[in-house]
């Protein structure tokens, strides 16, 4: 394996579990609703998974157990601010703070255990061709389904009539529920997307990424995952580009490390978040960018006529 292959298939191990959590995020936001506890969904996500996959032997169940665990945040998540119309940032913040004390609490006795880590594909043989092999045919499941989510997502809010739906319900609620949608209804099963691919991005980090548990083993990525959303200014293709972009700003921070440049490992370690604050900032100062798209009805909480 070349130094340029190995360093490609890093950046696509680490673009994955933003991509996974910033596309349910997308839906979300496309419904109206903005969820700050994505970063408690995805490590609830990661603990589960790895403790099912290491009691059954099973990354598949350790993933089906990660996606249910991202569902039953976001359905609490989804309870709170739509049913009991609580405010969603300090909803979503209390989630994140939830799911990051929570999962110490369940994985205290996972730390060092070894895991079980999901395996490539093997498609007739095809990832033993010379470097495009490994970097197209041998990927592990999750990153084929990331990038079928994008597709699916896509093509399920620009020509699906329910797409059509959940984008009315985020531009206008109002008007939507005045033409008979059920605004609440579609904004929970958006919630639940979004804690399943939440949670998804979890498995991928404790069965994929890095086979093991660790307290607040996502590191921020659920942060990121929701800056990338704003940086994609709600497109999807647009979204997948943006995360492949940040999974390379955080790899070349760790190639950066372990070359002896003399640059401090915390500014490096920094990078990824500097990253995101710097594309905030060049898209805020564009008002064009930062307009276009943008649900307009994100944050606000819908109460129907009594």
């Amino acid at each position: 394996m070349t130094g340029l292959e190995a360093f490609l298939l890093t950046v696509i191990t680490a673009s994955t579990p933003f991509l996974l959590a910033a596309i349910g995020e997308l839906v979300v936001e496309r419904s109206g609703v903005l969820n700050l506890g994505l970063e408690g969904m995805m490590v609830m996500g990661a603990v589960c998974g790895f403790g099912a996959a290491h009691v059954t032997g099973s990354p598949w169940l350790g993933v089906l157990a990660a996606i249910l665990a991202g569902a039953a945040m976001a359905l609490l998540f989804g309870f709170m601010t739509q049913i009991l119309v609580t405010n969603q940032v300090a909803t979503g913040l209390s989630i994140t703070l939830l799911g990051l004390g929570l999962s110490g609490l369940i994985g205290s006795n996972l730390v060092g255990l070894p895991g079980e880590k999901m395996l490539p594909l093997n498609v007739f043989g095809l990832n033993e061709m010379p470097i495009l092999g490994s970097l197209i045919f041998g990927q592990d499941p999750l990153v084929y389904l990331s990038l079928l989510l994008v597709i699916g997502v896509a093509y399920f809010l620009r020509y699906s009539r329910l797409g059509l739906i959940v984008r009315a319900v985020g531009q206008n609620h109002q008007s939507a529920h005045a033409l008979g949608y059920r605004v609440i209804v579609v904004r929970l099963a958006c919630i639940l997307f979004g804690g399943c691919c939440a949670g998804l991005a979890g498995a991928y980090l404790s069965l994929s990424y890095t086979p093991q548990w660790i307290e607040n083993m996502t590191a921020g990525r659920g942060w990121i995952a929701l800056a990338l959303v704003v940086f994609s200014t709600w497109i999807p293709m647009r979204l997948a580009v943006g995360a492949y972009l940040f999974g390379t700003v955080w790899i070349l921070g760790l190639y950066a490390q372990t070359m002896g440049l003399g640059i401090p490992s915390q500014f490096l370690s920094s990078l990824p978040y500097l990253a995101t604050i710097t594309a905030l900032i060049l898209i805020s100062t564009n008002r064009r960018l930062s307009v276009v798209n943008t649900p307009a009805s994100l944050g606000q909480s819908f109460v129907p006529d009594r």
